[in-house]
């Protein structure tokens, strides 16, 4: 039995899914997305427009939801519940667009405020009528919901007459839904000639998943065939599982839209026994609840793949983006280690600064005043800012080529893949920004910048001051950045070409002033650096594509967060509920046909009478 305590508990778990609901994103546009949006809104409505409402309030009247097919006579059968027309019933498709929820009127506290169905506005009053004393089929504001009280009704029930759930209006369709969703009881509508429609057995097979509260009723049958048409649809009923009570309604004339007040009676009558008995109505709210929670366990899960799906797809782009410069980043980092950079202007510079010949001849005479020679040798040649202009130069070809390329592969890889593409749509990102130029260069000379304070800073207080001072700092730069250029590619003096000897005479020539294991040192941390501004460029590059990822909004802890709440949810359902399956319990489906009923007397009828009288007398 659901307690108040046990209603809080249910409530407490209930609230925690909802919020890990109303955290998921599901922005990208992946197989099966829709469907996972779908089942977002519908799991939202579920916990909204019911289980929430019911659990906080165990005691609330029992909600009946008359849905069913176009035309099967849901209006009608509302206004036969009340003895009175409070829904349009008519042949304009659709009728029933704004929904009417008819309750007694000491209910009414129950239904004027959000405690159901929080997202439809609220109007309240008998309904609009039209001229021939019919409600009207298009109230303003329709899409709402149009309350009516009436005594007719017992109290701690409502009827509530849904849109068509085959609707040639989607919003009408997802409204019926919805609003069934929202049901203790369901009171389905079908007709004898359409009862094996698709349609409607899809939302019959829902109300099986759900262990609902099912009063099929099967309207105007006539009589010849009702035993037949009965005993098919118990079989089918029987063969999906759907546990149902069938009440039979033979065809009648419908006289100022209201059927003979007989022809409903099995209707009635059970509607007013499930509320009169208190076992019957508490078991109502055992099984709907407990159906419900066990459908959120059910498909609360998928809602999580499709979280993770989205995430893992979400990673993926992120990874062919970040592949992509990252390959850019090694290919700079290998072209400023391996030589590459020591050709054409670079080598040019360097040689008219160095020259060749007499540093290379020093260099191999073993005498112990090489040093001094190397920088005689050094003195009077051009300035070394041509060389530093010339590496500057390359560097920013070299960073430009390798974004060029970056952004090539990334753009190629999303351009072929539907989710990438989408995200592309109209934007020119196959090649580097057009500032990015601009940008290395003012990278690079920072970079040349902390070059020479490197040389600057390692030369004060060294025995070689007076011969790095006789240099100059920019000279030791220059012979730096040359060094590092080959550094860590392995050439040495033996290597065949001009590249490897250049480096090596610039690496000579900061040994002679700082020795081995103050270059090595000095190598390292200026190429980190580079390395790092580099970075830092292409980084830029890249977050233009991961940028559009970041404006999804994917959330990959929504998955886990709502993992945790249904774990919660399903501890707290087997507590409460006494099973792992808050709904197993009940017994194995069956149907019952309900017997004819007379019906109740209604204190109003025969003021009804007089007045529909009064109208016809008033007709043209």
């Amino acid at each position: 039995m659901l307690t108040a305590d046990a209603g809080q508990r249910l409530a407490q778990a209930l609230t925690g899914v909802r919020a890990a609901v109303g955290k998921v994103r599901l922005p990208l546009e992946l197989p099966g997305a829709d469907q996972a949006r779908d089942l977002t809104r519908d799991l939202t409505d579920r916990l909204d427009d019911h289980l929430l409402p019911r659990v906080h309030q165990l005691g609330a009247p029992l909600l009946a939801v008359i849905g069913g097919s176009t035309g099967s006579g849901k209006s009608t059968l509302v206004n036969t519940l009340v003895g009175h027309p409070v829904s349009a019933a008519g042949v304009i498709r659709p009728t029933t667009r704004r929904p009417v929820l008819v309750h007694h009127p000491d209910d009414a506290p129950w239904y004027v405020t959000d405690r159901v169905l929080p997202g439809l506005a609220r109007t309240t009053g008998p309904a609009t009528t039209t001229a021939h004393g019919t409600p009207d089929p298009h109230p303003a504001g329709a899409g709402g919901l149009h309350l009516v009280p009436h005594a007719r009704l017992p109290r701690g029930l409502a009827v509530l007459d849904a849109p068509d759930i085959d609707s040639v209006s989607a919003e009408n369709r997802r409204l019926g839904a919805q609003l069934l969703g929202a049901a203790d009881l369901w009171v389905f509508l079908t007709t004898a000639a359409r009862y094996a429609d698709a349609v409607p057995w899809e939302l019959l097979d829902g109300a099986a998943q759900r262990r609902a509260v099912v009063l099929v009723v099967l309207n105007r049958v006539e009589p010849h065939a009702r035993e037949a048409v009965t005993a098919d649809l118990g079989r089918m009923l029987d063969a999906r599982g759907v546990q149902a009570h069938v009440a039979v309604v033979e065809e009648a004339p419908v006289t100022d839209g209201l059927l003979p007040p007989e022809a409903i009676a099995p209707v009635e009558a059970w509607l007013r026994a499930t509320v009169a008995d208190a076992p019957a109505r508490t078991d109502v709210v055992r099984r709907t609840v407990g159906g419900a929670v066990a459908d959120l366990l059910t498909r609360g899960p998928h809602l999580a793949d499709a979280i993770l799906a989205q995430d893992a797809h979400n990673q993926t782009l992120r990874g062919t983006v970040a592949a992509a410069h990252d390959e850019a980043l090694d290919q700079v980092a290998r072209s400023t280690a391996d030589g590459t950079m020591l050709r054409g202007e670079v080598l040019a510079r360097w040689q008219e600064f160095v020259g060749t010949g007499e540093l290379m001849r020093s260099l191999e005479e073993k005498v112990g005043s090489w040093r001094d020679r190397l920088v005689a040798t050094v003195r009077g040649r051009p300035a070394p800012e041509r060389v530093t202009h010339a590496v500057g130069r390359g560097l920013v070809d070299l960073i430009t080529d390798a974004a060029d390329r970056a952004a090539e592969r990334s753009y190629d890889a999303w351009s072929h893949d539907p989710v990438g593409a989408r995200l592309l749509d109209g934007l020119r990102l196959s090649r580097a920004t057009s500032d990015l130029p601009e940008r290395a260069d003012a990278e690079i000379r920072a970079w040349q910048g902390d070059v020479l304070d490197l040389v600057a800073t390692e030369g004060q207080g060294r025995r070689g001051t007076a011969r790095a001072l006789s240099l100059g700092v920019n000279g030791l730069g220059a012979a730096l950045m040359i060094a590092i250029f080959a550094s860590t590619g392995g050439l040495t003096a033996a290597e065949v070409g001009v590249a490897g000897g250049t480096a090596v005479l610039a690496q000579r020539l900061l040994e002679a002033v700082f020795g081995d294991e103050a270059v090595r040192r000095l190598t390292d941390t200026a190429h980190q650096d580079l390395r790092d501004r580099v970075h830092g460029l292409l980084r830029t590059e890249q977050d233009r594509y991961l940028a559009l990822l970041d404006a999804t909004d994917v959330r990959p802890d929504a998955a886990a967060a709502l993992n945790q709440a249904l774990a919660e949810l399903r501890t707290v359902a087997t507590e409460v509920l006494g099973t792992d399956d808050p709904a197993a319990t009940d017994p194995a489906p069956h149907v019952t046909v309900l017997a004819p009923q007379p019906r109740t007397a209604d204190p109003h009828q025969d003021e009804n009478v007089w007045r529909r009288l009064w109208r016809k007398v008033r007709r043209p």
